[in-house]
């Protein structure tokens, strides 16, 4: 018998119906002991995964929004920074407020900068 290349085996399975492909699976299936189905099985982990969400979120300051100075206010109670500093942070949006944090005070912090006017982005 000759061996097959990769390209007969592609040009095979171009051509084949869906229920020849069936019929081809089920065969590998029962002459290697293998099931297809396992390999379905990652997705789904990886989606329970995704609807817990993630575990570290980055705060963005997107827009400063008409009220500039209450903005500074809420960055300056955020991060601890003094006036001058703060400033500068909100002068250079869009930029990181606060990397790597949780979630839950990540919606704080959103919150806050938001009632103060700002447009903000939690990723």
């Amino acid at each position: 018998m000759a061996k097959l290349t990769q390209e007969d085996i592609l040009a095979y399975l171009e051509e084949a119906t869906i229920l020849e492909l069936n019929d081809l699976v089920s065969a590998i299936e029962d002459k290697f002991g293998v099931v297809a189905a396992a390999a379905v099985a990652a997705p789904a982990a990886d989606e329970a995964a995704a609807d817990e969400g993630p575990s570290e979120v980055t705060v963005t300051l997107t827009d400063i929004g008409q009220t500039k100075v209450a903005v500074i206010k809420a960055v300056r109670s955020i991060t601890g920074l003094g006036l001058v500093d703060a400033k500068k942070l909100v002068d250079s949006a869009p930029c990181a407020i606060k990397e790597n944090i949780d979630p839950e005070e990540a919606d704080k912090i959103k919150e806050e900068l938001v009632a103060a006017g700002a447009t903000v982005e939690v990723k």
